[in-house]
């Protein structure tokens, strides 16, 4: 689907949502993780919402799983990406979506604070399994 931004005229691309994404809000199950994977297969894509401490994967992109996170209410000034990869349980702090002018001007997540949020989310709903 097309849209146009308003003021600019900008033309962009409205990707639906992969039916891959999982919206996790409490402990993970090794299906859900499974069907995460699909995706990607070595590691997992994901949006946190770190105020609902729910997280969105599965996608090809984080902002697939920033959409889904948005259509479930949350909103975009708490959502960050990550990745996560199960078999090493490691998180990596970097994404497109995470480019903030006014707060965070690089794709990596530069406030220790926030990493640590994201990091106690990703690590009680994913870690372990």
């Amino acid at each position: 689907m097309r849209s146009v931004l308003p003021y600019t005229g900008a033309v962009y691309e409205i990707h639906p949502v992969s039916m891959a994404i999982q919206i996790i809000r409490e402990r993970a199950t090794l299906e859900q993780i499974s069907e995460m994977l699909k995706a990607l297969g070595i590691y997992i894509k994901l949006a946190v919402d770190i105020e609902q401490q729910a997280i969105a994967g599965g996608g090809e992109m984080h902002y697939d799983c920033e959409q889904a996170l948005l259509g479930e209410g949350s909103l975009q000034s708490n959502i960050w990406g990550a990745d996560w990869t199960p078999t090493r349980q490691r998180i990596a702090y970097e994404s497109i979506i995470n480019l903030r002018p006014r707060s965070n001007r690089s794709m990596e997540i530069l406030d220790p604070q926030i990493r640590a949020q994201i990091a106690q989310v990703i690590l009680s709903h994913l870690g372990g399994i």
